[in-house]
């Protein structure tokens, strides 16, 4: 679920030619293996669990200030992007971890060599 923002800030990166590894949107997005809803009966609160590929559980939430503004359509959408919002870091430190281990691998293989 790429949003409007998303989709121009990967047309600028990509315009900008910067290529190095990172997360994109679609990254996100497919990291997510299942989402669940749930409204806390008299409330206007709304919770989304993502659960992601390796079985680690996100949780976003939404409330409407006024009972009259509760909409479960709305209160699901903003749950869910609050919820996809704090997908960004952890991938974000998954593949700095990543490149720092390969960055590693390669000093201690040129080590070996030397």
């Amino acid at each position: 679920m790429t949003t409007p923002s998303e989709r121009s800030l990967e047309q600028e990166i990509r315009s900008k030619g910067l290529n190095a590894p990172r997360i994109t949107p679609d990254m996100v997005d497919q990291s997510i293996a299942a989402k669940q809803f749930h409204v806390f009966p008299g409330t206007t609160v709304t919770v989304c669990c993502l659960t992601l590929l390796n079985g680690f559980n996100v949780v976003g939430e939404s409330a409407a200030a006024s009972p009259e503004n509760f909409n479960i359509d709305i209160g699901q959408k903003v749950a869910f992007e609050n919820a996809r919002n704090k997908i960004w870091p952890l991938l974000g430190f998954e593949l700095r971890s990543s490149l720092h281990l390969a960055q590693q691998q390669w000093l201690a293989a040129m080590k070996q060599e030397g």
